[in-house]
C-alpha cells in the first residue's frame, strides 16, 4: 500500500511562515477533508505537497513511500502519483486541450497511446462529466466558464490515473447540477489504490463524497482529527468551539496567499546549516 508521508513541514513566503509543522499521512484508499478557516495554509500545503515553486520548503519532508520528493520539481512529483486540481485553473492560450492531455498521459508511458486510443478514453471520459468533446480541441481552459473548468480539472485527474489526488475547492463556482456530475465523477474514482485529499468550504460536497477521515488545519497546523461528524458540526457551528473545547485561537490572515515571491528548496540548505 503506497503512502504520502509529510513529516515536519514548515513553509514560508516572503519570509512569513505559513505552515508550521504539518505531519500527515494519506494512504491508497483513504478520501481525507480537510476543512479550516480561509488563509490558514489549506491551499498552501496542496500548492506544496505538488512542488509550486513560489514557495520555500525551511524544514521537514514529502514523500511517498520511501522517496523524497522534498526537493523535486512538480514534473517529478507528477511521475510519482501525485496530481492537483487547481482552485483557479490557469488558461494557457495556444495549447491545445487534447494536446496537453496527450502528452501528460505519454510521459508516463513506455509507447506513446495510440490517438484511437486517446480519443476513445477522451470521449467516455467527457461524457461522464457532461462536457462537449469539442473543449478538447479548444486552448487550455481559454473561454471556458467557471464550471468547465473545474470539470476540466477532474477530466484531467482521470485520464491521468494519479495514486493521490489532491482536489482544491473543486465545487466552488459549480451550479447544482456541475456538483453532481463532479461529485459522481469522484465517486466513481474512489478505489483501494488511489486517495483523495479534497479541499472545500461546503458540507454538501463531503455529503455527496464521503470522506473516510477528516482533518483541520488552524494557523498553518493540524489540530484536529475525526470523521464526517466532525464536518457537520463546523457546518453548523463555524470553528469557535475549537476555542472552548480545545483553548485553539484562531489568528486572522495576514496577507493574500496570492501575493508570493519565488521561493526555493530551502529544506537541504537548512539542515547543512545546522550541522
Amino acid at each position: 500500500m503506497h503512502k504520502l508521508i509529510i513529516e515536519g513541514l514548515h513553509v514560508s513566503v516572503e519570509g512569513m511562515e505559513i505552515l508550521k509543522g504539518v505531519d500527515l499521512v494519506i494512504s491508497e484508499g483513504e478520501t481525507v477533508a480537510l476543512l479550516g478557516p480561509n488563509g490558514h495554509g489549506k491551499s498552501t500545503l496542496l500548492n506544496v505537497i505538488m512542488g509550486h515553486p513560489k514557495y520555500t520548503i525551511t524544514k521537514g519532508t514529502i514523500k511517498v513511500d520511501d522517496k523524497d520528493l522534498t526537493c523535486l520539481g512538480p514534473d517529478e512529483r507528477s511521475l510519482a502519483g501525485i496530481f492537483l486540481a487547481m482552485q483557479y485553473p490557469a488558461e494557457v492560450p495556444g495549447v491545445i486541450n487534447a494536446d496537453f492531455f496527450k502528452a501528460a498521459i505519454n510521459a508516463r508511458r513506455e509507447k506513446p497511446i495510440s490517438l484511437y486510443q486517446f480519443y476513445r478514453l477522451l470521449d467516455s471520459t467527457s461524457k461522464q462529466l457532461g462536457m462537449p468533446l469539442d473543449l478538447a480541441n479548444r486552448s487550455l481552459n481559454e473561454g471556458f466558464s467557471g464550471g468547465e473548468k473545474k470539470r476540466n480539472e477532474i477530466l484531467q485527474m482521470m485520464i491521468l490515473n494519479p495514486t493521490f489526488a489532491l482536489l482544491d475547492e473543486i465545487d466552488s463556482g459549480l451550479d447544482v447540477d456541475a456538483i453532481q456530475l463532479v461529485a459522481e465523477a469522484i465517486r466513481k474514482e474512489q478505489r483501494p489504490d488511489r486517495a483523495f485529499l479534497i479541499i472545500s468550504h461546503y458540507a454538501r460536497l463531503f455529503d455527496l463524497v464521503p470522506p473516510t477521515r477528516t482533518i483541520v488545519m488552524i494557523n498553518g497546523r493540524i489540530v484536529l482529527e475525526g470523521g464526517p461528524e466532525l464536518i457537520q458540526r463546523i457546518d453548523k457551528t463555524g470553528y469557535e468551539f475549537l476555542k472552548v473545547d480545545y483553548g485553539i485561537d484562531i489568528e486572522k490572515e495576514t496577507t493574500s496567499m496570492n501575493e508570493m515571491s519565488i521561493g526555493i528548496c530551502a529544506a537541504k540548505e537548512t539542515i547543512k546549516n545546522e550541522k
